[in-house]
């Protein structure tokens, strides 16, 4: 039987991962450079596939896919709005995604110590996209 915090941990993942891509989506209508939009691209790319596993897993447990909270999404969506809208440059992109990285991390570590009977592949998928996480932002230095 599949305890408790396999699920939890694993809805928390599944929540990220769909955070990240709309988060992502938001931004890339307004990114100028190729080179940013593919990186963005990419990257969102992998969270729908993470997100896809997720999902899967979810079923197989009997369980269904918990969205971002309504409250996170709207503070995202004001501060991407209010932000772009004094400045849409590709810097401005850069530092709102990897502001998100950082609180996807945060948020991520977190649930991984409040969570510490899930199972060892919600735990792997868990580190699997803090690593996204900290990728992005690493590969998003040079525009910021």
């Amino acid at each position: 039987m599949i305890n408790e915090d396999t699920i939890y941990l694993l809805r928390e993942c599944n929540a990220g991962t769909q955070m990240a891509v709309y988060s992502i989506g938001e931004i890339l209508e307004n990114v100028k450079d190729q080179k940013l939009r593919d990186i963005l691209t990419s990257s969102k790319n992998h969270h729908e596939q993470l997100g896809n596993e997720l999902h899967i897993l979810l079923q197989k447990y009997g369980d269904t896919t918990k969205d971002p909270g309504v409250i996170a999404k709207g503070m995202s969506w004001i501060k991407t709005n209010a932000k772009l809208a004094i400045d849409d440059s590709d810097r401005v992109c850069a530092d709102l995604i990897t502001d998100g990285c950082h609180m996807g991390t945060k948020t991520m570590q977190r649930h991984i110590n409040q969570y510490l009977a899930a199972d060892r592949e919600a735990r792997g998928k868990a580190e699997e996209l803090i690593r996204m996480e900290e990728l992005l932002a690493c590969e998003l230095k040079p525009f910021l």
